[in-house]
């Protein structure tokens, strides 16, 4: 038989297909399967990729990374997935994890919801290289109650185009992915329980570690980034000694496991989570894993539903005495987390002023008598550090930086603090500030929480609800140029750029149309920070 280019072969493959004469051709077929581009071997088996639109990137959908988590698997780490013989395709995202429609921008490209939810996606760039492609995981935010890996403005196409191999995960949420209990402690064998959607994250390094060579990529070079509560995650895995030796690099978007969310001791989880099978009238584990995916999630939100002022029932991260030894606090103190480069970073209007100001007009009035409200006898520091010359915009500009850290930029500075001195590798600081032009009403007063993600994984054109400019493009090119060398080298900076000095010079970058390095009160204001923590607080 005379040889075949990839290219002819995999023409010729498809004509056999086309004609059905494989059956009668077993040798043919089988230089096909082994040669065919499209195809990929994994350790559980072989799956079809397919090209991204307009471009040569390979997309690879719906990869299962754990067995379901169904049944007796609910509420239990995950499992290796089941093998499988034949060709797979990989051509659809696989199932979103249970969760109630909590944000109304997310856009889900998966086609359902489901319990049996463990599934990933790779996109792949055009070209090989030798040595293997560096690998961004990504994982979504969403309080940890929503989002999934197949939402538009996480799409990895446009990364990968630049030499970049994406991973997108989903991972299990809410109740499904964080309910603690003394039953499941019990049962466990390093007695502890919660953590499994963080437990999943872990999982899905490891089977990127196991395979992703088979995409051309380097599991040697594997940066873990995400955005709110996957930049939480992506601190809690550098922090967890499960990740030893699956991450090179770590990109933290607006928060922190340190602050927003932060991990609940063990018992206070378990009370937590008992209280929530009490007023369910669950009088058992076993009564709770009986119920149906739908029923369970319906449980969840009337006894334990999602909103930013605490409520009573709350399912988040565990210092479980196993993904997490201790608090991530005293992990990184201690300087116990992975050694590896951080990028992290906050938003200009990560919460507006209303969050300080409530429905009070912006007067210096109002303003001083809601500090004092928040923060009694340390209210005068607070005022210090977040100042308002006069009424109006001076009132909302201190209102709203105010609320952003109390929100999450505290939690991300004291993150970069943290590793800054106790990791031994680079860390880069940086405050976006580019507000998206909206198609109707008014503009935000900043960047809101969020609003960096269309811009640095280069999908605005995947948001159609903005009216981007050339600004808007250009941001999104300079800030993906810094993301892309980040995740190559662990370092943004690269020839054209302006420079990023890493933290040690306690300046912060600034991305906006003329991103330069500044000087500014994150860590002023982030130690006042500190001793508020450690202050009762007025209620």
């Amino acid at each position: 038989m005379k040889s075949l280019t990839g290219q002819s072969r995999r023409r010729a493959c498809r004509g056999i297909g086309t004609v059905g004469l494989l059956s009668s051709l077993g040798l043919f077929a089988g230089l096909c399967l082994a040669a065919d581009p499209d195809q990929v071997t994994t350790h559980y088996g072989t799956l079809t990729s397919t090209s991204a639109p307009h471009s040569a990137v390979r997309v690879s959908r719906g990869i299962p990374f754990a067995a379901p988590p169904i049944g007796t698997l609910r509420w239990k780490p995950p499992q290796a997935p089941a093998n499988w013989t034949g060709v797979r395709r990989a051509d659809s995202f696989g199932p979103r994890c249970m969760q109630a429609p909590v944000f109304d921008d997310m856009v889900f490209r998966s086609g359902r919801m489901s319990e049996d939810c463990l599934y990933l996606n790779v996109w792949t760039p055009p070209q090989r290289v030798a040595g293997g492609s560096p690998v961004l995981v990504y994982f979504y935010g969403g309080g940890f109650v929503g989002g999934d890996a197949s939402e538009p403005r996480y799409d990895g196409e446009n990364l990968a185009r630049r030499g970049i191999i994406v991973v997108t995960v989903n991972y299990r949420l809410g109740v499904f992915g964080f309910l603690a209990h003394p039953e499941l402690s019990r049962e466990s064998s390093y007695h502890g329980s919660g953590n499994y959607g963080l437990l999943d994250q872990e999982a899905s390094l490891k089977w990127v570690h196991e395979n992703i060579a088979a995409f051309g990529g380097d599991p040697h070079r594997v940066t873990i980034g995400g955005e709110s509560a996957g930049s939480i995650s992506v601190s809690a895995l550098m922090a967890s000694p499960l990740s030893r030796g699956l991450i090179s690099g770590v990109i933290g978007e607006s928060g922190s496991i340190i602050g927003a969310l932060p991990a609940a001791p063990l018992a206070a989880a378990e009370a937590n989570g008992q209280k929530f099978s009490t007023q369910a009238s669950m009088s058992s584990l076993a009564d709770l894993r009986a119920l149906s995916a739908d029923k369970l999630l319906a449980l969840e939100e009337k006894f334990a539903p999602f909103q930013f002022n605490p409520p009573s029932i709350r399912f988040t991260a565990t210092v479980d005495g196993y993904f997490l030894p201790k608090a991530p606090a005293e992990i990184f103190a201690a300087g116990e987390q992975a050694h590896v480069p951080l990028l992290a970073g906050s938003n200009s209007e990560e919460m507006g002023p209303e969050a300080v100001l409530g429905d009070a007009p912006p007067t210096l009035e109002n303003y001083r008598n809601a500090v004092r409200k928040l923060y009694g006898t340390q209210a005068e520091a607070v005022l210090r550090l977040y100042p308002a010359a006069k009424s109006g915009d001076s009132v909302l500009d201190a209102a709203q930086a105010l609320a952003g850290d109390r929100f999450i930029g505290y939690g991300t500075f004291k993150w970069v603090e943290l590793a800054t001195a106790t990791g031994g590798k680079p860390t880069f600081y940086y405050y976006f500030s580019r507000s998206r032009p909206r198609l109707s009403g008014p503009p935000s007063r900043g960047a809101l929480h969020s609003a960096e993600i269309e811009y640095v994984l280069g999908n605005l054109a995947r948001s159609p609800m903005y009216k981007w400019t050339s600004q808007d493009r250009q941001v999104s090119k300079v800030a993906q140029d810094y993301f892309v060398h980040f995740i190559e080298a662990g370092d943004p900076n690269a020839p054209g750029l302006p420079d990023w000095p890493a933290y040690t010079t306690r300046q912060r970058m600034n991305l906006d149309v003329r991103p330069r390095a500044m000087t500014d009160q994150s860590a002023a204001r982030g130690h006042l920070f500190d001793n508020l923590q450690a202050s009762p607080q007025p209620q």
